[in-house]
């Protein structure tokens, strides 16, 4: 019981993408099997690789979202990141195969039968793919709580997808792939059969091969890096800062330290209060601010030290930026 209210609190972007994908690969892996395309295969394969990724990452975030443990006093916010590398692993094991499946048909071309089963499949791919892509486009705003600009959710997906949960992340980046690889094996497919350059099916095949190596690159580097810590995004950081001086008896921020760990920060500030506090006033303030910062969504836990103001101005709110360190 404990564990499906677990799964219930798991990224809702990788869950629909796994499902979603399985479908596809199964369609795909029998469209590939009759007609012998391997711009098909590598498409089967590419949804294989997302299928398994996803589900990975769907539990993964569902156990990130599990409560501190005496043994796990900081939480394990950073699980989904491991569980995002392992996806890299198998992301990169299948780019390999595929590029394999290229190169050979480059070498030894020859036709695929069932030319318009391949392209119905091709098709409702791209449909596929197409409708979760836009959906993690829609999620990527919600998590970075970023205004939309009217019909522009695309650029609006590009420019904040680092504020995104790592999860959502890779969906977004791996749909991109899938969508555009069906949209190259489409091309290549109709080509190869239409102009009898049988090698362009392999060409297809490695191009895709290639795209999975890149996005592996692109999602293990930054789930590396998140998996060490990574400080928050400077939008983050001014968010924060906004909500600790907006306490009218905080007149400065002499230190913000925001470190991310999964899609969970962690608040660390020394705040300057005004001049002429009692102790137990200044230790009140400090527990309301530390309320207020908890109530942002994305902040577990927040340490607060508090000091008299030195009458010098260290935080420029406008700019998120500290004059002095």
């Amino acid at each position: 019981m404990a564990f499906l209210k677990l799964l219930k609190k798991g990224n809702k972007s990788s869950g629909i993408a796994a499902l979603g994908n399985t479908l596809l690969a199964i369609i795909k892996a029998i469209a590939a099997a009759i007609s012998g395309s391997g711009a098909m295969f590598a498409t089967a394969i590419h949804s294989a690789a997302d299928a398994t990724n996803q589900g990975f990452v769907f539990f993964g975030s569902a156990l990130a979202e599990k409560e501190p443990t005496e043994r796990f006093p900081s939480g394990f916010g950073r699980v989904v990141n491991l569980f995002v590398l392992v996806a890299v692993t198998i992301v990169t094991i299948m780019a390999y195969e595929t590029i394999l499946k290229g190169w050979g048909l480059i070498q030894d071309p020859h036709p695929a039968s069932n030319i318009w089963l391949n392209i119905g499949v091709l098709v409702v791919a791209i449909i596929v793919d197409g409708y979760i892509l836009i959906k993690v486009m829609k999620e990527i705003g919600v998590e970075s709580r970023a205004k939309l600009e009217e019909g522009n959710i695309f650029t609006n997906a590009f420019k904040n997808v680092s504020l995104a949960a790592p999860p959502t992340r890779l969906v977004f980046y791996e749909d991109i792939v899938a969508t555009s690889g069906a949209v190259i094996a489409l091309i290549f497919v109709v080509l190869s059969h239409f102009t009898g350059l049988y090698f362009l099916d392999g060409l297809g095949t490695l191009i895709i091969g290639i795209l999975l190596i890149g996005i592996a690159l692109k999602i293990g580097y930054e789930n590396t890096i998140g998996l060490i810590g990574v400080a928050a995004p400077k939008i983050v950081e001014e968010r924060i800062a906004k909500i600790i001086l907006g306490d009218q008896n905080v007149v400065d921020i002499s230190k913000l330290r925001i470190v991310q760990e999964g899609r969970d920060y962690h608040v660390e500030s020394y705040i300057e209060l005004k001049k002429g506090l009692t102790l137990g006033e200044a230790d009140d303030i400090k527990y309301q601010v530390q309320d207020k910062v908890l109530e942002d969504p994305g902040v577990v836990d927040v340490t607060i030290g508090i000091l008299e103001t030195d009458d010098q101005k260290d935080w420029q709110v406008e700019k998120s930026n500290p004059k002095k360190t």
